[in-house]
């Protein structure tokens, strides 16, 4: 019976000279997420007892920032020869281990769970020691080559090693294969290092397979940008628009009305409800999660959001670990920051900005104002160029305003201060104290006019 078990080893150790960078390559976003992020959602796909990472440049900096990665385990290659070498130091990690050993590359992150799940049922269905991803491509420049015998594989030839001939083949290979762990690191020992670049190619064990009789099959790819590799910055701006634009088309095919797909950047674990409209220039980053029948109009940027339904975003806001509920608005050119919550059918208007701030259902604060840390009740009318004066320099300070309050504008709140239920706060105020419910608060100094003043100015100047 065959072993169904899958184990999954990804080769990340190279230096990644082309990109130019102090980042390891693997760490370098593609449309929200990092290049290794997405391989390792891939490889998380086919639930694998095991997933080995072969870390070597800056494999501390990549160690800790996948740290957290639940049931990751990772093997260092030092010094980097090559791609046979690489897969050798993850042998002690699967020791008595059995079962299809998936080898993934985390530089290609492009590949998706159901090519994956395709590449194990094909190599178990034919019961192979070996299977190999390829690809048929216009121009296979750089690719190891697949060369067939009575159209079946008989060996890879890397680019550099290639004959003239060899190099006019277009299928290519992906550098993604699947093994069965048996036969597997007892004939990578064997592997020779007498090529072009002096290293030990992976790609070699496929002769070795086929001069021992072990079964090797190859599974083709119907599209190949998904094995397609980042080794440079314009790759990876390229990469990164095949998945904002394969995102783009999956929300528009559920619904989602994105008016210039080209400018909408949405990264991958976004959702977004059916009727809502994206306008140009919005970027939703993160975890945000928009609800059905909203508007999110042009230049808007949200991350990690949280948008209820029917909710009307306008243009130039930047909303970053907010919550705002059904029915609500803001903007345009609104700052919500995180910790905000706005509640259902509440207004946030042109140049507000909240901090850690509650603002209650059916309450406004229409224009210009600063609003932190504060708990702001239901229907409360917050006056433009209001300021909750949060900070004293060393510590944070609360701002409470309840129900049914109204706070005339160019009002300052000096925390900790408390408004009560139903007050009013004349225009203009410094409020110090507590306003109790039902009061009205008035700071400020009382107006004095001097008569004639104006004309005895302009007269002495004369």
């Amino acid at each position: 019976m065959t072993d169904l078990t899958a184990h999954v080893v990804i080769l990340a150790a190279g230096q990644g000279t082309r990109m130019k960078s102090r980042v390891p390559k693997v760490l370098h976003p593609v449309a929200g997420r990092t290049m290794i992020g997405h391989v390792l959602r891939t490889a998380a796909s086919v639930n694998p007892a095991t997933i080995t990472l072969i870390v070597g440049h800056q494999a501390d900096t990549v160690r800790d920032r996948l740290r957290e990665v639940p049931g990751l385990q990772f093997a260092l290659q030092k010094p980097q020869r090559g791609t046979a070498h690489a897969l050798q130091q993850a042998e002690p990690a699967l020791t008595d281990r059995t079962g299809t050993l998936v080898l993934l590359s985390g530089d290609v992150p492009l590949l998706t769970p159901a090519t994956l799940a395709r590449l194990l049922d094909a190599h178990h269905a034919a019961g192979a020691a070996a299977t190999v991803v390829t690809a048929n491509v216009e121009r296979p420049y750089g690719y190891g080559r697949i060369v067939r015998t009575g159209g079946r594989i008989a060996r890879i030839v890397e680019e550099k090693d290639a004959s003239p001939a060899e190099r006019r083949i277009h299928e290519i290979n992906s550098g993604i294969y699947a093994f069965d762990l048996a036969p597997l690191f007892d004939a990578l020992r064997t592997i020779a290092s007498k090529n072009a670049q002096g290293e030990y190619y992976l790609t070699d064990l496929i002769g070795i397979y086929r001069r021992r009789k072990l079964p090797v099959e190859t599974y083709t790819v119907e599209n190949a940008a998904e094995i397609r590799g980042v080794n440079s910055r314009s790759e990876l701006a390229e990469v990164s628009a095949i998945v904002r634009q394969t995102k783009n088309e999956e929300l528009m095919a559920a619904g989602v009305t994105i008016v210039d797909p080209a400018t909408t950047y949405i990264d991958p674990d976004v959702q977004v409800g059916a009727d809502t409209v994206i306008h140009p220039g919005v970027v939703l980053e993160g975890q945000t999660r928009i609800g059905a029948a909203c508007e999110i109009h042009a230049y808007t940027r949200l991350v990690d959001a949280e948008i209820g339904d029917r909710v009307t975003v306008n243009n130039y806001c930047l909303i970053v670990g907010a919550r705002v509920a059904d029915g609500a608005s803001v903007g345009p050119f609104a700052h919500l920051r995180p910790e905000t919550e706005v509640g259902q059918g509440a207004k946030v208007g042109n140049f507000v900005e909240l901090k850690k701030t509650t603002l209650g259902p059916g309450s406004k604060a229409n224009h210009l104002s600063y609003l932190g840390d504060a708990t702001i009740g239901a229907n409360v009318n917050v006056g433009a160029g209001t300021i909750t004066c949060n900070y004293d320099g060393q510590k944070k300070h609360q701002t409470v305003i309840e129900d049914g309050a109204f706070i005339g504008s160019d009002t300052q709140l000096i925390a900790p201060v408390k408004v009560g239920k139903g007050a009013y706060v004349g225009a203009g105020s410094s409020i110090t104290q507590d306003v109790p419910a039902g009061a009205l608060g008035i700071g400020r100094g009382r107006q004095s006019n001097v008569e004639g003043w104006v004309e005895k100015k302009k007269g002495g100047g004369a």
